[in-house]
Order: structure tokens, then sequence, then C-alpha cells
């Protein structure tokens, strides 16, 4: 099992589709567009943040069973692990509150530790960790015209996004689940570049080349 892991418009979903089709395996999709949560999240992040992360914990556990039970390449274009770092970040802007972190964070502890027990779940063969500047992520998130994320329609959220762009940074750096790879979403537009996309597939396959040795 291969995850991605990056910020709101990072590429993961295009990433995860090109990877997918690269590797011969089954991709596996953040649920955005049929998340009844989301909306109201952002509309109300103190009423339903603590909802929307076990909303997205529930998902994200029957994707890894799935995901794992086949044996191949399969792709998460989201990880697991970095739902606390988004949840953590929504407490710090009092957004909710740090007792709903805290159990968050133990019971995900807690279900992982439960499920590894009884389903032989393992930590993922690689990290794919997709980096932007703070300019592209606005950029993308204009782009792709989501009502509910735009700076325009609700001001607040550029703070937010600023300081989760920035502490991806020291997530990724902190991360030891798995062997990791980040790739420079601003230098290597695979979405729109069929060279970049070719390097960035290159790139992997040269990263997972080395963990079957």
């Amino acid at each position: 099992m291969i995850v991605l892991s990056g910020t709101i418009g990072a590429g993961k979903t295009s990433l995860t589709e090109m990877l997918a089709e690269h590797l011969g395996s089954e991709a596996f999709y953040e649920s955005v567009d049929d998340n009844p949560i989301l909306p109201l999240f952002y509309e109300n992040p103190k009423k339903y943040g603590f909802l929307l992360q076990i909303y997205f914990l529930n998902k994200r556990l029957s994707q890894i069973q799935v995901a794992q039970a086949t044996g191949c390449h399969n792709i998460l274009d989201r990880s697991i692990y970095e739902d606390a770092l988004l949840f953590q970040l929504t407490a710090d802007l009092d957004r909710a509150t740090q007792t709903e972190v805290d159990i968050y964070k133990s019971l995900l502890d807690n279900m992982m530790a439960e499920i590894a027990g009884t389903a032989n779940l393992k930590n993922p063969e690689l990290l794919i960790h997709v980096r932007v500047s703070f300019e592209t992520m606005l950029t993308r998130i204009k782009k792709r015209g989501r009502s509910f994320e735009q700076i325009d329609e609700n001001p607040g959220l550029y703070a937010y996004y600023k300081e989760l762009n920035k502490r991806y940074d020291d997530w990724f750096a902190a991360y030891d689940r798995s062997p990791k790879i980040q790739i420079d979403g601003d230098h290597y537009d695979f979405v729109t570049n069929t060279t970049a996309r070719d390097q960035v597939l290159a790139a992997i396959d040269d990263k997972l080349s080395t963990l079957k040795d």
C-alpha cells in the first residue's frame, strides 16, 4: 500500500490516479464531494470538527483494510496519520477544543492497535508527500472551485490555509511510520506537464525499487 500526503490542492488525487494506472493497481480516494459533513464543518468548525474527524477515521480505516487485502501497490490519496495534524490546527485556531483533539488521537491510536492485532494491518510501504507553496495552494483551491473552500466566501480560511501549509513541513520531517519521499509540486507540475509527470513517476519507481533490496 502506498499513501499520499499533502495540503489542500497539492495534487494528491491527480497523482493517485496516475500512480494507480502506472502501477496497474487500484486507487482509493478521500471522501470529499460525497462527504455530508465537510460543508457543515466549513460553516461551523466548532460544532462539526470532531464529527468530521470521526467520519474521516471511519472511511480511512475501511479503505486501508480493503487496500491491503489484495497485496498489490494500491494507492490511498491521503494518509490516515495526517488527520491529527489538521485537527490539531483546528483546535489551535480555536475552532475545536483540545479535549476533542486528545480524544480523537487516543481513539485513533486504540483503533489502529486493535486492527493491527486482529487484521494484520501494516504500515504503508511508502508515503509520498507532495509539497507545494502557499501561493500554489491558494491558486489550486480557487481553480477547482469548491464553494466551501473559497477564501472569497470565508476570509477566515486564509489564516487556516497559511498555517496548515507551514505545519506540513514539520509533519513530514517527523513522519516515521514508513519509508517516505517528497515531491516538489511547484517544480514538477505533474498535473499539466507530461514531462514532469514522467519524472515524478520515475522518481517513485526508483524509490520503490530500493525498498525491495
